[in-house]
């Protein structure tokens, strides 16, 4: 018993403290709450994010700002077409001491930090693209045969843009499969708008401060995990990522019909921890149906395929994982 209730006062504390973080970063990056609890939840969650949205919403800005929020160590790589993988990695130089003796020395490159803002990664090559596999994975690079481990905690904050597609590289299925979230960065609203117009063209901008330091954030992302989530829970999450491949038994006619692939088992890794970081920000002890629905969208969506045809109908992604999520949602409340 006394296990349980040290349990809720952590996670009690936890979402109060994440609460001050959000308030943070309002000062420097306004409105979007949704975009800054997405973000929030890759981070919380141990993950990484894919922020799409046109330019000039503030995507770098709120990049630099969680940087700060969170208390880690941040650095930027914008990517371009001639960028090389040991321009992300760093490489080894051979030295020559004043006794006249040589010896390789690796240089680090910018990918040995904890918060890592990959800006217009669609821009690089596909052999530069692959140097983050492994990184975003393993957390470790691997270079000369050597493995070298990447700060703790890392994360990967990646942008796209998604127009001026010439010149761009698609990210394979196998990286965006390593993104927890895909991010979709919309035009704020007129009163927003409004308010980034007075508090950014002053003599002064808002400021924000830590909240957070690196030891917090890893403490968090332990402690989402010993969160409960209920067996129904559970089993929406199952329901849910297996109805959206086409080839499962108990797919519905929508998905047979416009999916060409579904996602995998990440995918249900990645919700299972996601609806847990959204009960945290909602100030809530556990996941609720509700968390798996809006959820749905931010962790499949890159992660599935729409067939030829159903593009060529105009369908979307989005359109058909609302639909498949409202009928998971409907099957958990039947039964």
């Amino acid at each position: 018993m006394n296990a349980a209730a040290d349990l809720v006062e952590e996670i009690e504390t936890l979402g109060g403290k994440l609460a001050l973080a959000r308030d943070s970063i309002s000062k420097r990056f306004i409105g979007q709450e949704r975009v800054v609890e997405l973000t929030l939840t890759a981070l919380i969650c141990g993950g990484h994010a894919l922020l799409i949205g046109l330019p000039g919403l503030g995507k770098t800005r709120l990049v630099d700002t969680l940087s700060t929020v969170m208390g880690l160590k941040g650095n930027r790589i914008q990517f371009t077409p001639d960028l090389m993988p040991a321009d992300i990695l760093g490489s080894e130089v051979l030295e020559t001491a004043a006794d006249g003796t040589r010896s390789f020395r690796f240089i680090e490159g910018p990918i040995f930090c904890q918060l890592l803002m990959a800006d217009e990664i669609n821009r690089a090559s596909p052999r530069t693209q692959s140097a983050l596999l492994q990184a975003m994975q393993e957390k470790e690079v691997t270079i000369a045969g050597e493995h070298r481990p990447l700060g703790l905690p890392f994360h990967v904050l990646a942008t796209q843009n998604p127009i001026e597609q010439e010149g761009t590289y698609p990210l394979p299925e196998a990286q965006l499969d390593r993104f927890l979230v895909q991010i979709d960065v919309p035009y704020p609203t007129r009163k927003t708008e409004r308010d980034i117009l007075i508090a950014t063209t002053g003599v002064e901008e808002g400021k924000s401060t830590a909240v957070f330091m690196a030891e917090d954030l890893l403490a968090a992302q332990t402690l989402l995990r010993r969160m409960p989530v209920g067996d129904a829970i559970v089993e929406m999450i199952l329901d849910l990522v297996r109805s959206c491949r086409p080839g499962d038994e108990n797919a519905p006619q929508i998905v047979r019909d416009a999916v060409s692939w579904g996602p995998g088992p990440r995918a249900a890794q990645a919700l299972m921890l996601a609806v847990r970081a959204e009960a945290l920000l909602d100030g809530r002890l556990a996941p609720s149906a509700e968390d798996v629905r809006k959820l749905a969208g931010p962790v499949l969506s890159h992660r599935m395929a729409l067939s030829f045809a159903a593009r060529a109908r105009g369908e979307s992604l989005a359109s058909v994982i609302d639909q498949v999520a409202a009928l998971a949602t409907r099957a958990e409340a039947a039964a």
